[in-house]
């Protein structure tokens, strides 16, 4: 029988409690930081992406090795929210529910915690003992993942979200902000997960084509909420994007094309995946909770 989605969650959530630091160890404050936004109630979307490419890619054996792959996204995507709330970056209060970290601790442990975590994620996939079957693999993801974190993905989405508060955006200059500050760390995620299971190269470009529309829908879900989102499901104000001026898909296209442009990617994905059985089942699950998602 296949697993559940819920299954690979707690999975993913006694993994990351095994590799993140104990509080009481030293620097205490930092590891209080880094497992108070970790375990903050989210819901391992990318995980679990990356649990289930991998899985379509290589089955169980295939999930195994990349499980610590899987549990390092989550670290890096934690890492850039607490940078993303900082008052230098988007300046938000709450994040799920509950003050932000620079909220909850202080500016300067919110950015060491941030920094920690990123760390944390490249030592968990470069020492992991699976990754000594096939280190070639392994090199392999942890480049992919390092792009999608620089300057050609989420940081440089980053610094285009911050330059074009109060700008016009043109539509190509708001793709490129989504499918690099959002959409990048997503596709790693997949290809990173496939990658490490096994899969052929058509599988793995497969799945990058599966991963690429659902990235960029993911952030125009995110548009889409913040101004028709409930703040309880959010756990953030909503209609902060708006009141900061930020270029959005919802402001530079409306909501109901927004909605028509979401539901358009969601299907090039699932098409994507022609080539896939059952197998990938879970990838598809997942694929309409994020087109579906209230939070």
């Amino acid at each position: 029988m296949d697993p559940t989605l819920d299954e690979f969650k707690s999975l993913v959530d006694l993994s990351l409690d095994r590799y993140l630091p104990k509080e009481p160890a030293w620097p205490e404050r930092v590891h209080a930081a880094m497992r108070y936004s970790i375990f903050a109630g989210g819901k391992r979307i990318r995980p679990l992406l990356c649990l289930a490419a991998a899985h379509a890619a290589g089955g169980a054996a295939g999930r195994e090795r990349a499980l610590s792959f899987a549990c390092a996204v989550e670290l890096i995507h934690t890492f850039s929210l607490i940078h993303d709330d900082l008052p230098s970056m988007d300046d938000d209060d709450l994040r799920r529910g509950r003050p932000t970290c620079h909220k909850a601790f202080d500016e300067a442990t919110a950015i060491l915690a941030g920094d920690a975590l990123q760390t944390l994620a490249f030592e968990i996939i470069a020492t992991d003992p699976a990754g000594i079957e096939n280190p070639a693999l392994v090199l392999e993801a942890l480049t992919v993942l390092a792009r999608a974190c620089g300057t050609a993905g989420l940081i440089g989405g980053q610094m285009d979200d911050l330059k074009y508060e109060g700008i016009p955006a043109t539509p190509a200059d708001l793709e490129r902000i989504h499918r690099t500050k959002t959409g990048a760390l997503i596709v790693a995620t997949v290809v990173g997960g496939g990658l490490l299971a096994g899969g052929t190269p058509d599988r793995v470009t497969a799945l990058r084509a599966f991963a690429e529309p659902i990235g960029l829908a993911f952030q125009i879900v995110d548009d889409i909420l913040d101004v028709s989102g409930d703040a309880a499901a959010l756990g953030k104000t909503p209609g902060k994007d708006a009141k900061s001026g930020k270029a959005t898909w919802v402001a530079l296209h409306g909501l109901e094309a927004s909605k028509q442009r979401a539901a358009d990617l969601h299907a090039q994905a699932l098409e994507a995946l022609h080539s896939f059985g059952s197998e990938a089942s879970l990838l598809r699950d997942l694929a309409s909770r994020i087109i579906h998602r209230v939070s």
